[in-house]
This record gives structure tokens, C-alpha cells and sequence, in this order.
């Protein structure tokens, strides 16, 4: 979600810390938790060894499995497909080397434990080309017929900046951003929280679309509608608009929507790589052991058929092969609503309320269609001096098109259409070919002098993440009137409050954090249930390193109550 139309951020500057994504309803520093020379904590000597069943292989399993490997504990993964989840890198047909990002692509700095595991394993990341952004050499917005050619805002019209401006004086008036940024800047918890529990308040029952027309400065449809096609981001488009205006708060206060950086070589290589990485500090295990040495042949288990609890205090993994394991603690963090569908299960999982929670999960669609191209072509420049084609945003089928190059002389890959939602929908019916072809005819339009696909070399690769069989959608995003169902889902992992035949069985996964579609939080919440599982265990956090359910009481997100 970089900004298309930048947001305009509270100043930067050398001496002031970085934004990050610190809250804001769970202000618990995770970066710090990670970097700390103390660990994350132990288990007793004699619960070392002790499987745990990791179910799901993305970026939340394997952070959770790497760390309760470190602690000296036996994560047994369960992955239906590849390790990567939605860091999903597909090579194309006879280019090994070059990849289409199906999931994941683009990385905010502010992610700070994302970039924790990124350093440990030793990935390099370069920046991604957003709209308008210094990585980008020029950009296109193509709205109703009507395109226009700009290097940065200013080369745009003067609608584009009064609607920059519109959005950014919009936040502060009515939801306090500079504030908040400084107090995350600062890490303020208070001040954090007192901004944000109010705003919770305020706005849970209201939708994007409804805090825009709330502004004065928004009170122009047109302003709306150019604000809609354009985007806060490239996450802001109006099909966002139904979703929970706190969805998109929390991603302009943190800074998930500025200056991404792609990861050199696919995304997925951060989970394959926590996989096959043997930590330095084993509590217990020989020294050079990684998760995949404790997987017999070197693969995960397969796919979760069955998840159910037996006595006393088990719970019972049955696999696609037929394998029946019991364990005494297991994380999922797998999308959540495959308990609904995929894997048969039993009501005794999880309290009625979490349950209910899991139900009413909203998941967004995207779809996305790549080609592989022999060089990027769209530098060369026009009679006028201009890319031959530019990153586009556009209201046509599109909606956006990236444009991804390793250097002159090598082949370059077009993400040729990024869509979201309702935009998403439009491609199901469609084959790749199909969507090729629409594509194509819509950008002609926009570039009638570039013939895109005499410079393909590769059959093009495309996905539509809700139909995925183990997804099911992209990811979540609020509807107004369900942070009470997010706040159960996140807190789940503090167990001591729940009755005890519900112990155990802990929730991790982007779509149970905040911050759903950012890796972050699926990071994030990889480290509660690490946390929990060592509660639930006997085992304890590090002294003087407090872990997220050690400081719960402090931080715990704002609640609504049973009214």
C-alpha cells in the first residue's frame, strides 16, 4: 500500500525516531522483544523435546516453529502445499531465475521484526516501484479516458494535490495522525492508547467511505471518486471502501503504506529459509539443527484432514495421509476460516464467542496476472521524452500496473494487473489467456503505441486468491461493527482467563493480527503463540525481556464488553 497520492507524513528527520508499526491497540514492542540478548525465554529441562503441532507453512508457522526450535521444543509443521504460504515466488516456465510475487510483494520499513527474520537469514531487498515513488521512473494515472504522465505530484493536475491535501488534512482533523505519530514515534503508550481507544469508539461502526464523506474537505464527489480510483495507496482504492475505517488508520499511522522494498530473489525465500536455517543459540537440540532436520525427509507433514481434542488435555492431528498425532499445545496459523471447511474439527476447540469470531471473518479477494518480457522496453523513450510505458493506475479492468526490472539488458517482469475485491471478481470467470487478452486491450488504450506482447517470452501467471482451496481469499479486512471479533481473535493467546479445556490450541496468522495483509502481522501474532505455548508448557519469558502476554494487562487492546 505505497501512497499513490502521498498521505504526507509527519516529518522525518535525523534525529527523530523512525515510525514503525508499534500499536496501536497492541503497543508491544516486538522488535525490541526480538533483538533483546536475553532470548525470548525457556521451558523446563524436562519439556525439552516435547512435540508441538505447527499447522500451516507461511511466514506465521515458520516463525513460529524457528523460535520454539530454539527454545529446545519439537515443532511438527503441517503444510497442505509449499513452505511460503502467501510469500508465494513462482518462477516462470524455462527462467528459473526470475519470479512472479502471487502474494506478498512489498514490505514497509516500519515492519521491524518482519526485517528482523529478513536480516537472520541474509536477504537482500531493493525499493519497489510504487506510484510516484524516487524507485518509479515515471507513473501514469489513466481515469476516464484522460491519462496524464508524471515523474512526481507536482507534474500532475491540480485536482490530484486538493485531493492529497484533502486526505492528509482529513486525518489530522478527524483522527488525530500527527499526534499518533509522534506518540509512536516516541513509543507513548498512553498517549497511543488514549488517541486510539477513542477513535475506536468513535469510528468501529463507520466505513472508509463514510469517514471520507464526514470531512468537509471531502464533501465534493468528484474529490471522492478521484480518490477512489487513485488511492491512499495502492491497498486505498474504492474497493476499500466498505471496510472499517480503523482498517486503513492503522496503515497510514504506522507507515505500512510508504517507501516498500521487495525482496531480492521472491518473498518466499524467507520462510524457505527460516525452514533450513539452523539457529546459533539451540537450547537443546545438537548444534546445526534446523526444522527441516527434525522432518523426516526433509518435508513437512501434509495437510491437516482432522483437529480435534482428546483427554486428557491433547490435541489430535489427523493428516491427508491418514497419520493420527496427539500434542499438547498447537498453533494454527493457517487462515482461519479453513476450520470451517477444510478440516473437520469439533466445537470444543475454541469458547462460542472465538468461534463466532472465526465465522464472521471478512476475507478480501485478489487476483493477479504477471508476464515475463524480454528486456524493460517501457524505458525507451518517446517523441516526447517519455518512458515508453509507465506505472499505471487506472480505472479501466487494470486497475494497477508495475513495472519490474533487474537492468537493461536482462528480462524484466510486468505485473501486468493488481486487483482487489469486487475488481477481483470481474477475472474468476476468465483463463489466464483470457485475462491476458482483456488486459492488453485496456492498456492499448492507454499506450495505443506499444505492442506489450511481441516482448513476452514466458506463458504468463496468474491467480485469483479466493479461490485458492487452502485460502480462500487474500486476506482479512474489517467490516465496521467487528472489532469485537478481532479483539477476541488477537487475544486468544492469553489463555489463563479461559477454562482450561480450552487451553492449548493457540491462533496465529496475519488474519488474526491487526494488521491484516502486512507480514508484520503475521509475525507478530507467530510470537504470542510462541509465548503462549511456553506458558502453557511451565515455561517463562527471559528476565528483564517481558514477553507480549507478560505485559497484556498493561497494553491490552481496548474493550467493548458483552454490551
Amino acid at each position: 500500500m505505497t501512497a499513490a497520492i502521498p498521505v504526507g507524513v509527519t516529518e522525518q528527520g535525523p534525529d527523530r525516531p523512525p515510525i514503525t508499526m508499534f500499536g496501536p491497540d497492541f503497543p508491544f514492542p516486538y522488535d525490541d522483544y526480538l533483538a533483546s540478548p536475553a532470548g525470548l525465554g525457556s521451558v523446563p529441562a524436562d519439556v525439552h523435546g516435547t512435540e508441538v503441532a505447527v499447522i500451516g507453512g507461511g511466514l506465521s508457522g515458520m516463525v513460529t516453529a524457528y523460535e520454539l526450535l530454539r527454545l529446545g521444543l519439537k515443532p511438527v509443521v503441517y503444510e497442505a502445499g509449499e513452505i511460503g504460504g502467501r510469500l508465494r515466488s513462482v518462477a516462470f516456465d524455462g527462467h528459473p531465475g526470475t519470479v512472479a510475487e502471487m502474494g506478498a510483494m512489498r514490505f514497509p520499513p516500519s515492519s521491524r521484526s518482519f526485517f528482523h527474520y529478513v536480516d537472520k537469514v541474509g536477504l537482500r531487498t531493493k525499493p519497489f516501484p510504487n506510484p510516484l515513488s524516487p524507485a518509479t521512473p515515471s507513473t501514469v494515472i489513466d481515469l476516464k479516458g484522460v491519462s496524464h504522465y508524471a515523474r512526481t505530484l507536482d507534474d500532475l493536475p491540480d485536482l490530484y494535490r486538493e485531493v492529497a491535501d484533502a486526505w492528509r488534512d482529513t486525518l489530522v482533523s478527524l483522527a488525530r495522525l500527527d499526534e499518533m505519530q509522534d506518540a509512536i514515534r516516541d513509543r507513548d503508550v498512553p498517549t497511543i492508547k488514549a488517541i486510539w481507544d477513542g477513535l475506536v469508539q468513535r469510528y468501529d461502526n463507520q466505513t472508509f467511505y463514510g469517514f471520507l464523506c464526514e470531512s468537509p474537505m471531502f464533501a465534493s464527489f468528484r474529490r471522492r471518486e478521484v480518490f477512489g480510483q487513485v488511492g491512499f495507496g495502492t491497498g486505498g482504492w474504492d474497493t476499500d471502501y466498505p471496510n472499517s475505517i480503523l482498517e486503513i488508520l492503522r496503515v497510514v499511522f504506522t507507515n505500512a503504506d510508504e517507501d516498500h522494498r521487495s525482496i531480492v530473489g521472491g518473498s518466499q525465500l524467507l520462510p524457505q529459509r527460516l525452514w533450513r536455517r539452523a539457529p546459533h543459540d539451540l537450547s537443546h537440540w545438537e548444534p546445526g539443527t534446523s526444522l527441516r532436520d527434525l522432518h523426516p525427509g526433509g518435508v513437512p507433514r501434509p495437510a491437516v484432514r482432522a483437529l480435534h481434542r482428546t483427554a486428557p488435555g491433547n490435541l489430535t492431528v489427523t493428516d491427508t495421509d491418514g497419520t493420527i498425532r496427539s500434542y499438547p499445545a498447537a498453533v494454527f496459523t493457517a487462515q482461519s476460516w479453513m476450520l470451517l471447511s477444510r478440516i473437520t474439527v469439533d466445537e470444543s476447540l475454541f469458547p462460542t464467542d472465538t468461534w463466532t469470531a472465526i465465522e464472521r471473518t471478512h476475507y478480501m479477494g485478489s487476483s493477479k496476472l504477471f508476464a515475463l518480457v524480454d528486456r524493460p522496453f517501457w524505458l525507451d523513450q518517446d517523441d516526447r521524452g517519455r518512458d515508453r510505458m509507465s506505472m499505471t493506475l487506472t480505472d479501466r479492468m487494470p486497475r494497477g500496473t508495475y513495472l519490474l526490472d533487474d537492468g537493461p539488458d536482462r528480462p524484466a517482469v510486468m505485473c501486468l494487473s493488481y486487483t482487489w475485491s469486487d475488481d477481483s471478481l470481474k477475472w474468476l470467470p476468465l483463463s489466464t489467456q483470457e485475462r491476458l487478452d482483456v488486459i492488453l486491450t485496456s492498456l492499448q488504450a492507454v499506450y495505443p503505441d506499444v505492442d506489450v506482447r511481441r516482448h513476452i517470452i514466458a506463458t504468463p501467471e496468474a491467480i485469483s486468491w479466493e479461490t485458492e482451496p487452502d485460502f480462500m481469499g487474500a486476506f482479512k479486512a474489517n467490516l465496521p461493527g467487528h472489532y469485537r471479533y478481532q479483539e477476541r481473535l488477537f487475544t486468544h493467546f492469553v489463555q489463563d482467563r479461559l477454562p482450561e479445556a480450552y487451553r492449548g490450541l493457540f491462533l496465529a496468522g496475519d488474519d488474526i493480527s491487526w494488521t491484516a495483509g502486512w507480514a508484520e502481522g503475521a509475525v507478530q501474532t507467530a510470537l504470542n503463540a510462541v509465548w503462549g505455548v511456553v506458558h502453557h508448557l511451565g515455561g517463562s519469558s527471559a528476565p528483564g525481556n517481558p514477553g507480549p502476554g507478560d505485559r497484556f494487562d498493561e497494553l491490552k487492546p481496548f474493550s467493548f464488553g458483552e454490551d
